[in-house]
């Protein structure tokens, strides 16, 4: 046999095999692609405040009530409304052993709604702190 042809039916060979693996594997590729993990999407939900008024056209709660809680007549009130929340919470996280955050409580977070906030969160954290050490230690 001539040795140009058994070079040309070796390279046809190896042409051949080399196009049928990557067809193999390119089908399995595609595969694994398909397999990614799905995303998660997290939804902060709506915590429900007393005294919220329901709006039944829109099947929404109404947002000009939501955040009422946090405004105030004057910084003094917020203030002390502030202190009577974050004692509360903090005798609250006392009692469960948690640790010393008082910007964990939704109070702290959702200060910032209304007006006077500053002053309602230096309120929060003094009655936390208050409330807190109150609590025996064991």
């Amino acid at each position: 046999m001539n040795t140009r042809l058994l070079r040309k039916i070796i390279v046809l060979f190896l042409s051949a095999l080399l196009l049928t693996s990557i067809v193999l594997l390119a089908g399995t590729t595609a595969a694994a692609q398909r397999r990614v993990q799905r995303r998660v999407i997290v939804v902060r939900p709506i915590r429900p405040v007393f005294g919220r008024r329901y709006d039944p056209f829109w099947d929404r709660y109404d947002r000009r009530n939501y955040y009422s809680q946090y405004v105030f007549s004057s910084s003094e009130k917020a203030y002390n409304e502030g202190y009577k929340d974050g004692q509360k919470t903090g005798e609250k996280d006392g009692r469960k052993g948690q640790s010393y955050d008082p910007e964990r409580s939704h109070y702290y977070q959702e200060a910032g709604f209304g007006n006077y906030a500053e002053a309602y969160r230096n309120g929060f954290s003094t009655g936390y702190r208050d409330g807190f050490r109150g609590q025996p230690i064991g």
